[in-house]
């Protein structure tokens, strides 16, 4: 075992892929951009990024047979974070692609911003933090400015909403069951902010890497 946790960000071929992993090797994680469903399993935190649409983001994550892999990596309750695309991608549909499944994992479907605002929503908003013991947002406060960059949202149960964004009405921006969470933002793109959500991935998985 090594000192640093292993983070496999997973590398279906489209998305955010390596500002995701520096992201996290700035946070002191030995992130790995893969493919390799061993190392996947064996590794102590799971990342799934996206960027784009949602339809060829589920298409290549087939294509690159890492569907089975991310939903085994959820299964097994270690810590994994999906980031934009790779949040919406967690949930069972989205209505950019009809007829595409999600992974189904988050109940809920991915809905289009609403009529009467700009999309994409691409700017810093700030955080309206609903569950202040999330341990993902430890010590980022109501008001925490962080980088969206989407058309698509999604609905879920109020239960698993850990913070919201205005645009103008609330918009979930991140969500927690158990030890999966999901963010609509880009951490890599957030500043410090960012940096410290990073920081507390990396600290839910080296204390769950301490508990196995």
């Amino acid at each position: 075992m090594t000192d640093r946790a292993v983070i496999a960000v997973l590398d279906y071929g489209i998305g955010n892929l390596r500002s995701a992993q520096k992201a996290l090797e700035r946070a002191g994680a030995d992130a790995r951009l893969t493919a390799d469903p061993s190392l996947i399993s064996e590794a102590d935190g799971v990342v799934l990024p996206g960027v784009g649409h949602f339809g060829t983001c589920m298409a290549q994550l087939c294509a690159t047979r890492l569907e089975q892999p991310t939903l085994e990596a959820i299964d097994s309750g270690r810590p994994f974070l999906g980031i934009c695309v790779g949040m919406q991608m967690l949930f069972e549909a989205s209505e950019e692609a009809p007829g595409v499944a999600g992974l189904g994992v988050m109940p809920g479907t991915v809905r289009r911003l609403p009529d009467g605002v700009v999309r994409p929503q691409m700017q810093w908003n700030r955080l309206d933090v609903r569950q202040p013991d999330c341990p993902l947002l430890a010590g980022l406060t109501d008001g925490a400015w962080m980088y969206f960059v989407h058309s698509y949202a999604p609905e879920t149960d109020e239960c698993l909403v850990a913070a919201t964004c205005d645009y103008p009405t609330p918009m979930v921006a991140v969500t927690e069951r158990g030890r999966l969470w999901a963010t609509q933002f880009h951490p890599e793109k957030s500043g410090d902010a960012g940096k410290r959500l990073a920081q507390n991935f990396l600290a839910a998985v080296m204390a769950d890497r301490c508990r196995r």
